[in-house]
């Protein structure tokens, strides 16, 4: 039994499910096993003669090459991984173990796919990090962002966009859209007949590729640009429902999506869905916790916040500022004469004609009471603050209708100009204050 031998076939090494390949020191094949077309999806003679360059995927060469030249010094590598790009388009991650024979002049390697125990990896890694994101300080653009770069760590994803349905008014937005060749689209309706709104509208995925899509959705949109032929969408799903989805698209004929990709893409959408929902949900904790719950207005805290904020950039970039103090004068005969539940209807006007008095770029804040105050940015002039001033109370003695009757009240306001009235917060604010009850008293003094 010992002395039984065994003698190999010829295609002894074709049975093999790694690939064996034998490489020239310029790195062209010039032997590739039976395996290379499970692996890499070319045969032996697609591969033969051909650079191994033209194969590995072009964020791995700088790598790879580094690599080469460490076999060719004479290391040896037993745990080497890279990626190629299949003759299908698809990824496949590779674990090599490769030497070089300096008698021979080449350098032979093993290849074994290793594609699914990574993509394991990397998916739960994803999960991982989305969860983690969510709880991270930034709005949610920022949070999109990330989730962005993780989807691109799965499946190529350079084209990439989240779309949000309001359920209320049942239009799609989007918040996040990247692509190498066309603008995010204008708001939609879910009954459009896009991408987007066809995953969101049944909740289900949708793979297309060029021989599919027309045959599968034969009115989906074309992009207004340059139209992706490879595209796989899948629904946003949270505990309330489908909140929106997410869309990954190719141009390129050799980078197409797979139902094993739309699997890993729906099982990552679920943190997606729930990372989006709560960092939503603390945006609005965030935003009632810093603005007026009457009136919407940033409050004390927020408005000094800004000030803050804006007072270093003035000191740098030696711009200037001003702040309006403004109080209202009537408005305590508004209470007692109308109810506080009419009095809060003039507090939301008086909030909402402030808005519309001031640039975007400007802060009007509620700091308590019946008081206000309105930070103006990168003013050129302190007149400038005095024409703001004149329009702001121009808007406040409009008439405010309350019950079908037209009611009255005044307001004095004070300005305090960055740096002529002061180089601090508290002195602008002081400044402002004390200025707006010297106009109040002039006021009552001229009655």
């Amino acid at each position: 039994m010992g002395n039984n031998t065994f003698d190999p076939p010829d295609n002894f090494i074709d049975l093999l499910l790694d690939v064996v390949c034998v490489v020239d020191r310029e790195s062209y094949f010039v032997y590739v096993s039976a395996a290379s077309e499970r692996v890499f999806g070319y045969n032996p003679g697609e591969m033969v003669g051909r650079p191994v360059m033209d194969f590995v995927h072009p964020d791995d060469r700088e790598q790879t090459r580094n690599s080469i030249n460490d076999i060719l010094n004479g290391e040896w590598k037993t745990h080497l991984e890279n990626r190629y790009i299949r003759k299908d388009g698809k990824v496949v991650h590779i674990m090599w173990s490769a030497r070089w024979s300096e008698s021979d002049q080449v350098r032979v390697a093993v290849a074994r796919d290793i594609t699914q125990q990574k993509r394991a990896e990397t998916t739960q890694k994803a999960v991982y990090a989305i969860s983690q994101a969510a709880h991270e300080p930034g709005d949610l653009k920022v949070l999109l962002k990330y989730i962005h770069k993780v989807i691109k760590e799965l499946l190529p994803a350079d084209n990439f966009f989240i779309a949000l349905c309001d359920p209320e008014s049942e239009e799609i937005g989007f918040p996040y859209y990247v692509d190498e060749f066309n603008i995010a689209p204008t708001p939609q309706t879910i009954f459009s007949d896009t991408l987007a709104a066809r995953v969101i509208r049944t909740g289900r995925a949708m793979l297309l590729t060029p021989e599919t899509a027309d045959r599968v959705v034969p009115k989906i949109e074309k992009a207004n640009g340059r139209h992706a032929p490879n595209r796989l969408g899948v629904p946003l799903r949270s505990a309330t429902g489908i909140i929106g989805a997410l869309v990954v698209q190719s141009y390129s004929d050799f980078v197409s999506y797979s139902e094993e990709d739309r699997e890993l893409l729906e099982f990552v959408s679920d943190q997606v869905a729930s990372a989006v929902e709560l960092r939503k949900m603390l945006t609005r904790l965030e935003y009632m916790a810093q603005h007026d719950k009457l009136t919407g207005l940033p409050d004390r805290n927020l408005f000094l916040d800004r000030l803050e904020s804006s007072l270093k950039r003035a000191r740098r970039e030696q711009s200037g500022l001003a702040v309006l103090y403004i109080d209202l004068d009537e408005f305590k005969q508004v209470n007692d004469t109308y109810g506080h539940y009419m009095g809060d209807h003039v507090l939301r006007e008086v909030a909402n004609r402030l808005t519309r008095s001031v640039r975007q770029s400007d802060t009007a804040g509620r700091l308590g009471g019946d008081e206000f105050a309105v930070l103006l940015n990168d003013i050129k002039r302190p007149e400038d603050a005095g024409m703001i001033k004149e329009k702001i109370s121009n808007a406040l003695t409009v008439p405010f209708e309350i019950s079908g009757k037209l009611c009255s009240i005044s307001c004095s306001i004070g300005i305090a100009v960055f740096p002529e009235n002061g180089n601090e917060i508290e002195a602008l604010i002081h400044n402002a204050d004390t200025d707006m009850y010297r106009n109040k008293r002039s006021s009552t003094n001229s009655i």
